[in-house]
């Protein structure tokens, strides 16, 4: 059940500075309470009042006097224009599909309430006050899967948002249920905004949904790749591998990728004192693990140094105040084309991408583990009695359909552009469309993960009840203990599968998978 942010929750305070990836987190998922500091609340008042200057002028300025897009070059009267600004959100909120999740929605509101506080797009205190005042309250608007080609920022997904300041549209209330925007406004004392001169504008025109994404991606891949080090150093383990190719001064001296060197040293950290690793030259002698094994830290390092770029790109953006026009310190009004969302949408689907490919390798390990011919020992498809049980077989095959949906939505978004509002609109970016396909990916790589969890955890215990010749390492000990305590079967006779995989799952997705890890380890990267 969703809530209203309780008065003892974690406060972000919105001021003329930069907000933190940290703090889009806290009120996107941790539900965390929002204020608009005083410093915001006067460079806002001031910012306004220029407005208020240049609508009150006889010429027309873009934004403020005139239409917008394509429609720019008609002038509005000053009676019109409260009208132009409801019928601009209005007529913007024609967003289709399934409503996206209540966590994106608060990403960017918060995101554009910030944007608002910079001064920089000159609307009144009282719209982001109000907009504060929403996400305090749990309402959350009804935003829809299609509308954004990630140009003139997220118009469709912006407006669904706008719409419910004026007290019109939908939205769900604390308790999830979606209801009428004014009723949950009233229920809540919440007054609905009558906007002025440039205030609709400036609440749609803007990158938000895109960056909240990236940001929550970001959060999340940061875990994942740390689990994918933590997984691939328990298959190495089982298949009685090598952990030579791992020691430091084969990476930052000699390829001085700083994300491999990190991966390296961390299956180094899960692998120390093994007594199974270092027996590949034993009973079936090898030179080399075969490269699903020997390639992984180069392999999720140069995923890590992708999600390093992304990092940097969503800091940037973060920092920015993407509106048009934008009211710039000097006073002028100037239009701009900021709000194009290339930058963010380039990294979105770089980090597909590497998700994918994250996946992929994954899963060429995994099969390693259930093939007879390449396990070094292990039965054949990790079942108790191969032919009568068909152990893991199944659960390859789920994760082989999951490698193949992220290959597929591996393929950019952000190499597409349809042209609209007249060709006004004659370059767009896509960039919603890639965040929306990476969250997918995203949870695709964590289900991915957990069957190779599934797979090494029993292969371990295999090699613990055969009689192997060493323990594993205490950190993979505590990984496979884990996973027990949460519910992902061992070794035996075959049962319903299913329940164990997302049993794995969730253990990798709340990171509990890493910090039983890290209890042994110490930090990882």
């Amino acid at each position: 059940m969703h809530r209203a942010a309780a008065p003892h929750a974690p406060l972000v305070q919105v001021g003329k500075a930069d907000v933190s990836a940290e703090d889009v987190l806290a009120v996107a998922r941790g539900n965390a309470r929002v204020e608009i500091g005083p410093d915001a609340l006067a460079e806002m008042a001031a910012s306004r009042a220029r407005i208020d200057a240049l609508a009150a002028e006889p010429r027309p300025v873009y934004g403020v006097s005139t239409g917008f897009g394509a429609l720019a070059v008609r002038h509005i009267s000053p009676e019109l224009r409260a009208q132009l600004q409801r019928s601009l959100v209005r007529s913007h909120a024609a967003g289709m599909g399934p409503a996206v999740e209540r966590e994106v929605v608060r990403a960017l509101m918060f995101l554009r309430m910030k944007t608002l506080a910079s001064g920089r797009t000159g609307v009144r205190p009282l719209v982001a006050e109000t907009m504060a005042a929403i996400l305090n309250a749990g309402i959350t608007p009804v935003v829809r899967e299609f509308g954004s080609l990630g140009c003139s920022g997220d118009l469709a997904p912006l407006s669904h948002c706008a719409l419910v300041l004026m007290g019109e549209g939908v939205a769900t209330g604390p308790d999830g249920v979606e209801k009428p925007a004014g009723d949950l406004l009233a229920a809540a004392g919440i007054a609905p905004v009558e906007l002025l001169e440039k205030e609709g504008l400036a609440l749609i025109n803007g990158t938000d949904g895109m960056l909240g994404m990236l940001v929550m991606a970001i959060a999340d891949l940061r875990r994942l790749f740390t689990t994918a080090d933590i997984t691939a150093a328990m298959t190495l383990e089982a298949l009685l591998g090598t952990d030579k190719v791992l020691a430091p001064d084969l990476h930052a001296p000699i390829r001085p990728h700083p994300g491999q060197a990190l991966s390296a040293a961390n299956m180094l950290a899960v692998l120390r004192g093994s007594g199974l690793t270092g027996h590949h030259q034993d009973d079936a002698p090898r030179v080399q693990d075969a490269y699903s094994v020997r390639c992984a830290p180069q392999v999720a390092g140069a995923g890590r140094d992708t999600l390093a770029h992304a990092e940097l790109v969503a800091s940037r953006e973060l920092a920015a105040s993407v509106d048009n026009p934008v009211v710039l310190p000097d006073g002028r009004v100037e239009s701009n084309g900021n709000f194009h969302g290339a930058p963010v949408a380039y990294v979105l689907d770089f980090l597909a991408i590497a998700a994918a490919d994250l996946g992929s390798i994954s899963e060429r390990r995994t099969d390693r583990l259930l093939d007879k011919a390449r396990s070094h020992g292990l039965p054949a498809f990790l079942a108790d009695d191969p032919g009568v049980d068909s152990g893991l077989m199944i659960a390859q095959y789920t994760q082989a359909a999951l490698v193949s949906e992220n290959k597929r939505l591996a393929v950019p978004a952000s190499v597409d552009s349809i042209p609209s509002s007249a060709m006004q609109e004659d370059h767009v970016s896509m960039g919603w469309s890639a965040a929306r396909k990476l969250r997918q990916a995203v949870d695709n790589l964590g289900r991915i993960l957990a069957v190779e969890l599934t797979a090494a955890a029993r292969a371990l215990e295999i090699r613990r009840q055969g009689g192997a010749s060493g323990e594993p390492a205490p950190a993979t000990a505590a990984a496979l203990a884990a996973a027990r305590a949460a519910g992902v079967g061992g070794a035996g006779r075959d049962r319903f599968l299913s329940p164990d995989l997302e049993a794995a799952a969730a253990l990798v997705a709340s990171g509990e998978l890493v910090r039983a890890v890290e209890q042994v380890t110490g930090p990882l990267a």
